[in-house]
């Protein structure tokens, strides 16, 4: 069995991770595995690139310019959105050509337009698609928010500035249901929690609809030393240290501004402890948060050097995931396979990761003075060593490379007939 992951970028951003990871799983497990991206970042004898740099520029752009027109010559969401209009025809490729399966990951940005997906169902070839997020099963946005429209053919989008019924979102929209029509697409949410919303939606009515967690390598992010961990970085040992991490620290999804008035609530009603904490911020633009947080800022522009990463889960005493919307975050898998409990908002795929009051807290959403409270329990546990164990004992059962490569080849073999 030969197969075949498409991602947009080899190595940016958390479905380029997860894609990367599974590669990796796949070919340790006997599975003949290729990645064909349109961003190559290394030397990788398994990664290929599309031909023709030039034309994924322009086919960029080409997509910008045309979300620029339709949205009444604004750049309002303008990288918020996308539409499928441009793309790689993939099919023609010797890569495309020798693979029995098409496992497609995260694909826009001028790597395959909608019609490119139908050109890939047509083929006959067999077709998994794990959804990082929910444009698969939407018009035109990432992450619907509280908006509904959805799940009845979009239209009047809230994220237009020219919505209308039959705007760019109810059009794209209706691009997907064609090109899905076309043949058999297995669906695959990183969460359950994406799972379900994917279920709810028209385009996805009769297709097989599945949830496999994104695998990390546990025998790589391990539990270690903390002072170990903390000396190679240079941190503070005699801390309490809170981990933050996002690919940009600034990004308000993130919950940058709730860990904020946390903080500063347990400046308040815990100043004991307070005056044992520290923040350690690994991320995009990290150093802006440092002035008036309330507690000593150690930040750290984005790790790209995994094994950098895993000191910094070993080094933190808790991971503070504070996240206003996020599906099944790589971060979380990481942290708990280096035995580090994670506190964070009760949204979207967390409650899956963190079992409340096992392996960390789950805060009420939004709610800042709670996640204080949270953090505060977990920091004084007597027992925050039983929370650690916990934590790396769900990561080997849920997301270990066996765990899930064996899922998905379930889902590749009864595909092949």
């Amino acid at each position: 069995m030969r197969v075949l992951l498409v991602n947009t970028s080899e190595t940016v951003g958390g479905a380029a991770i997860a894609a990367g990871r599974l590669l990796r799983a796949l070919s340790r497990n006997d599975i003949e595995a290729h990645l064909l991206v349109r961003d190559r970042q290394t030397d990788s004898p398994r990664v290929s690139s599309l031909p023709h740099r030039f034309l994924q520029r322009f086919r960029f752009a080409a997509e910008r310019l045309q979300i620029f027109l339709a949205n009444g010559f604004t750049r309002h969401r303008l990288f918020d959105i996308d539409n499928g209009g441009f793309g790689a025809d993939i099919t023609q490729l010797p890569e495309f050509r020798r693979a029995d399966v098409i496992h497609l990951h995260w694909v826009n940005q001028g790597m395959l337009s909608l019609r490119d997906v139908e050109r890939i169902v047509r083929s006959g070839k067999r077709v998994v698609w794990t959804m990082h997020d929910m444009w698969p099963f939407t018009g035109v946005c990432h992450h619907a928010d509280a908006c509904q429209r959805w799940t009845n053919g979009c239209g009047n989008c809230p994220l237009l500035k020219r919505s209308g019924p039959k705007d760019l979102s109810w059009r794209t929209f209706a691009r997907k249901r064609r090109a899905y029509a076309g043949g058999d697409i297995t669906f695959v949410g990183c969460s359950n929690w994406l799972t379900a919303l994917a279920r709810r939606s028209p385009l996805l009515d009769g297709k097989q609809v599945e949830s496999i967690p994104n695998p990390i390598d546990t025998d790589f992010f391990h539990p270690g030393p903390m002072l170990d961990a903390r000396r190679r970085l240079g941190l503070p040992e005699d801390k309490l240290l809170m981990l933050f991490v996002a690919y940009k620290v600034t990004n308000p999804m993130k919950g940058i501004d709730y860990l904020r008035e946390a903080v500063e609530r347990m400046g308040c009603d815990y100043p004991g402890l307070t005056k044992r904490l520290a923040l350690v911020a690994v991320g995009r633009e990290a150093s802006w948060i440092a002035d008036g947080f309330g507690v000593p800022v150690f930040a750290t522009e984005y790790v790209s050097d995994s094994a950098v990463m895993a000191d910094y889960y070993r080094a933190a005493d808790v991971l503070v995931m504070p996240t206003l919307m996020d599906n099944l975050p790589n971060t979380i898998a990481e942290a708990m396979s280096c035995a580090t409990p994670v506190v964070g908002f009760d949204v979207g795929g967390l409650p899956q990761m963190i079992d409340h009051g096992r392996n960390g807290y789950l805060a009420r959403y939004k709610d800042a003075a709670h996640l204080a409270e949270l953090l505060h329990r977990l920091l004084t546990a007597p027992d925050r060593d039983v929370f650690s164990r916990r934590a790396r004992q769900k990561a080997l059962i849920a997301y270990s490379e066996e765990a899930v490569v064996s899922r998905f080849a379930a889902i590749y073999s009864n595909r092949l007939i």
